[in-house]
């Protein structure tokens, strides 16, 4: 080989292994938490918070690609859990499903059900969802996953709406149908990406049933606004996820546009077809038929309105939030306020991750990685320390009645 191909082929390793930060090192994840006793139950439950990520090594290093295998790929050995779907009829003339998962062992003595919302477009049909779920349930917990209104090909559309980001009365209304199911089982919230604004949003808005004893939000952005400011940009890729996102809504529109585009509808709410058709980013897509449809002033006064900082300081819920740092559609511009939201409350806990993208948090091997992923068992995790937190504040209030009525 001549001298000249060497240096090339040289330089060309060069960039990928920059691109692909394989000279990175594990790390341990960053931790912000207020409450010594709340941040001890994880310390007994979860210790893999206290010892490196290991990322798959050829590609995990890199938050792009975690992001881009977990959109098209998935996870790996993906599992098809069994379980029940559930149709509910709400007022406004809508069908929503939700899909019900029991556990597969009987041995844990707490009943826990983890009500799930999934990411933008997402359902309980997503690989990671399923993944995920079966994961908890081999630990005992029981699962219900919210399916977005307009995303399942298999149940249409009979309102004049699919799911927003920031409406929590479809996740509400999966709520309020477990507790008629199973009224004293204690639930833990899961949300990932959008979810995780979700769910959030949910535990600031109001008053919730006492029954749900935390949440647990993962890769969310929190502030609409910003997060879609910095996601019209062009520089890393940041314009290319904006357009896959756009792309996604917008298949779902138009599956059921017989329903959300007819002449009844277009007119009601002045909807231009030709011109949601040709939104090429999600703040004009929002602008032609999203914010129309919920009747907001303009786009900006929908995603403040849907943003779940704007909620966060009314929860009244034990709360875990995973982010990382590398993730393409979250700047680490908005990691800061729930940073210093989980610095300053009781029972919140910040756990950030150095790697890991947009939900992949691949990890082992080093070009397959491990069937089951650091999300996955860090979740599982999160929720027995939740479960144990809600334990030992039960204990401790009944101790202290104990005392009071011996003392009278």
């Amino acid at each position: 080989m001549s001298p000249a191909f060497l240096a090339v082929i040289a330089v060309i390793l060069c960039i990928l292994f920059r691109i692909l930060n394989v000279s990175s090192t594990p790390q341990i994840p960053s931790i912000v938490c207020k409450d010594g006793q709340f941040m001890e139950c994880f310390n007994k439950i979860a210790p893999m918070l206290r010892e490196p990520y290991i990322p798959t090594r050829l590609w995990g290093f890199s938050g792009h690609i975690q992001t881009i295998i977990h959109s098209i790929v998935g996870r790996v050995k993906c599992p098809w859990p069994l379980g029940e779907r559930v149709y509910l009829s709400l007022t406004d003339g809508s069908t929503l499903t939700y899909d019900l998962y029991q556990p597969l062992i009987t041995t844990v003595e707490d009943d826990i059900t983890v009500a799930i919302c999934p990411g933008i477009g997402n359902s309980s049909e997503s690989v990671y969802i399923r993944t995920f779920v079966h994961y908890a349930q081999c630990h005992g917990y029981r699962c219900a996953v919210l399916n977005h209104i307009g995303v399942l090909d298999s149940v249409q559309v009979t309102s004049s709406r699919i799911f927003t980001y920031g409406h929590t009365d479809d996740y509400s209304a999966m709520i309020n149908s477990l507790l008629k199911k199973y009224p004293t089982t204690n639930i833990v919230s899961v949300g990932f990406s959008l979810g995780g604004n979700l769910i959030s949003k949910y535990l600031g808005e109001a008053k919730r049933p006492a029954n749900i004893i935390g949440g647990i939000s993962i890769c969310q952005g929190y502030n609409a606004v910003i997060a879609t400011q910095w996601l019209l940009k062009w520089q890393n890729f940041h314009r290319f996820y904006l357009y896959v996102l756009t792309e996604n809504v917008k298949s779902i529109i138009m599956k059921h546009r017989h329903v959300l585009l007819s002449d009844d509808i277009k007119q009601r709410y002045q909807l231009n077809e030709r011109d949601i058709a040709a939104a090429a980013t999600l703040p004009e897509l929002d602008e032609a038929y999203t914010r129309r449809v919920h009747q907001f002033a303009t786009v900006k006064d929908m995603y403040s309105w849907s943003s779940s900082l704007n909620y966060l300081a009314n929860i009244r819920r034990p709360m875990v939030f995973v982010n990382a740092r590398d993730d393409p559609l979250v700047p680490e511009n908005l990691l800061e306020p729930v940073k210093q939201f989980a610095g300053t409350h009781n029972q919140s806990l910040y756990i950030e991750l150095a790697n890991g993208g947009h939900l992949g948090f691949y990890e082992g091997g080093l070009i397959y990685p491990n069937p089951v992923t650091w999300l996955d068992r860090a979740v599982v995790s999160l929720i027995g320390g939740i479960v144990m937190s809600h334990n030992d504040l039960l204990v401790a209030k009944r101790t202290a009645e104990t005392s009071d009525s011996m003392a009278i």
